[in-house]
């Protein structure tokens, strides 16, 4: 499903719903291809272990959300986006946003309200354009489908669920000469004043499945330049579930990682082979990688409330109390 839920027991990291990543999209600006469209979708409105609303707060204050940017081919973050938000001051939240490069550090927007409404607060800072706060969840999927030996009969769950999301419009230039990995992932502060620790990590759709226990933990802690490690992992799930040749297994583990979305801007988006725009069907790709083709989807499509003007995703459903 996605990323969503990607802590313990389809539940949240940390057992917080503000630390859980859950999607990230990267696409050419519609009508500008000189600009590129970052997405990255945190904290679900509604939980499924357990079930109900989470918090209505949309970004944990003692935490830090973050873009990373691969610019050379390593799998290490030459750039990062970095987003930070104040306590709940006055009825609401405020959001900074700053670009990591080396030791550079440059604070694009700061004090930005985050958005808890309808309508899109956004901000225009120099080239770049910045939204933060709670939209519908633009995701698609069939989770109790998956969840009753992929018999898909249930419709979409997320259709009329909320998503706290960042949204960024970048230049190219920005970016790099070339296609670049892209990755989020959030951290929080070490309660035992030891600096930071993350929470959750991803780029591409629905690898946490493949993981369980111990090994999930690791992978959520982890870096993709690390990512090597996790093939046997993966490789057995796919054994286990698809029916997979380990050798076959191997290779198709081999493809999913490391965890990086490439992203040539120079190029339409569609995933997986470039970047991923909000109606790329992810879910039906996933159970075909999963089943070894024996399922390959679960008949629910894109939603109709995208916008085709910045930030992209449909208004929230539901309007939080701040």
């Amino acid at each position: 499903m996605s990323h969503h839920y990607s802590g313990p027991n389809i539940g949240f990291p940390r057992g917080d719903a503000r630390l859980d990543l859950t999607d990230l999209y990267a696409f050419p600006k519609p009508g500008d291809p000189s600009k590129s469209i970052l997405i990255v979708d945190f904290h679900p409105s509604v939980g499924v272990n357990p079930p109900g609303p989470t918090t209505s707060e949309p970004f944990a204050p003692e935490a830090r959300y973050e873009l990373r940017i691969d610019t050379d081919g390593d799998a290490v973050a030459n750039i990062t986006y970095e987003v930070r938000v104040a306590p709940v001051e006055g009825g609401g939240q405020t959001a900074t946003l700053r670009r990591l490069e080396g030791a550079r550090v440059k604070v694009i927007a700061e004090g930005v309200p985050v958005s808890t409404g309808h309508e899109a607060h956004v901000t225009q800072a120099g080239d770049y354009r910045f939204f933060a706060g709670w939209r519908s969840d633009p995701f698609f999927f069939d989770v109790q489908g998956t969840l009753n030996n992929f018999q898909f009969t249930s419709g979409d769950f997320f259709a009329d669920k909320d998503i706290c999301s960042i949204v960024l419009e970048v230049p190219n230039s920005l970016l790099g000469p070339k296609e670049v990995g892209l990755w989020a992932r959030t951290l929080i502060t070490d309660s035992a004043g030891g600096g930071w620790i993350q929470a959750d990590r991803g780029a591409r759709p629905s690898q946490t499945p493949f993981l369980a226990g111990e090994q999930n933990d690791a992978y959520l802690a982890g870096e993709p330049v690390d990512d090597a490690r996790f093939v046997p992992v993966f490789a057995h799930a796919l054994e286990h579930t698809g029916g997979y040749s380990p050798e076959e297994a191997k290779r198709v583990a081999e493809k999913l990682l490391p965890d990086l979305l490439r992203y040539d801007p120079k190029r339409p988006a569609s995933f997986p082979d470039n970047g991923r725009a909000l109606t790329d069907d992810v879910s039906d790709f996933f159970l075909e990688i999963l089943t070894n083709g024996k399922v390959t989807g679960d008949n629910v499509g894109p939603h109709d409330d995208l916008l085709d003007e910045f930030p992209y995703l449909g208004p929230l459903h539901i309007i939080r109390s701040k």
